[in-house]
């Protein structure tokens, strides 16, 4: 299908690097690193079916189809207007085999899917509690960045209802808030397997982190060295560059 078709107005077309592209909408929220590095942290294993909870357009699915070609990836995604830019994301690059994106309520991820259904599930969900630092975006950013319609304990109980025993669970998440994620993730049998602190510059605090959990697995985490994404400002560190760069190579 023609490109101009698919863009509608106000939407741009952006490379990604790896032999796709991604509809954007910069009025609406646009993806960060954050989405770059939970693709990058997350495995999986040729065959395995992926659910990425709150996909918004689509980012994750596609990075990780760029890095692990003989998965099923499905987007579940609550806002109609972000599953649609998604689902043309996905026909214009020719992986409707591949990515399948579903309009729907993360809280009702098992009653949509069924039980024990995905190897691995992903997400990168809203940071925010409630209201804490609301301003006034519009409702697509406000969605995307603050537990407006799910909270962490929605996500990670579904997530836990919807993976295969000893799946796995990938998380993207603020440092604040590590002591309740882990709580959580115990508490609905996601054991923590594995930890890495992102870092704005190496003297910074971490403003992100990534987390593995396993469905049924064993009491014991792994926590990784930092990963510290600038050198200076504007210029990244050499493995910031070479996670951007491996989808090119693969």
């Amino acid at each position: 299908m023609e490109e101009k078709s698919l863009l509608l107005e106000h939407e741009r077309l952006d490379d990604l690097q790896n032999g796709y592209k991604l509809i954007q909408n910069p009025k609406q929220f646009c993806f960060g690193i954050d989405a770059v590095l939970l693709s990058w942290f997350a495995n999986v294993k040729p065959g395995e079916k992926v659910l990425d909870m709150g996909t918004g357009t689509g980012i994750v699915p596609v990075l990780l189809k760029a890095r692990y070609p003989k998965g099923h990836f499905t987007g579940l995604e609550i806002q109609e207007e972000s599953a649609d830019v998604a689902r043309r994301s996905v026909q214009y690059n020719h992986l409707e085999k591949d990515i399948t994106i579903t309009t729907g309520d993360i809280k009702e991820a098992a009653s949509i899917y069924g039980g024990s259904f995905f190897d691995v599930v992903t997400t990168n969900p809203p940071y925010m509690v409630g209201n804490h630092g609301l301003t006034g975006e519009n409702r697509a950013k406000i969605i995307a960045r603050h537990e407006t319609l799910c909270s962490l304990e929605d996500i990670i109980s579904q997530a836990a209802k919807v993976l295969k025993p000893r799946g796995r669970f990938y998380m993207v998440h603020r440092p604040f808030r590590l002591a309740e994620i882990l709580s959580v993730m115990v508490k609905y049998g996601i054991e923590p397997k594995r930890m890495r602190l992102v870092h704005p510059y190496v003297d910074k605090e971490p403003n992100l982190v990534l987390i593995e959990g396993m469905r049924g697995g064993k009491s014991r985490i792994t926590v990784e060295k930092p990963l510290i994404v600038y050198e200076k400002p504007g210029v990244y560190t050499r493995e910031v560059l070479d996670i951007y760069g491996q989808e090119k190579k693969k």
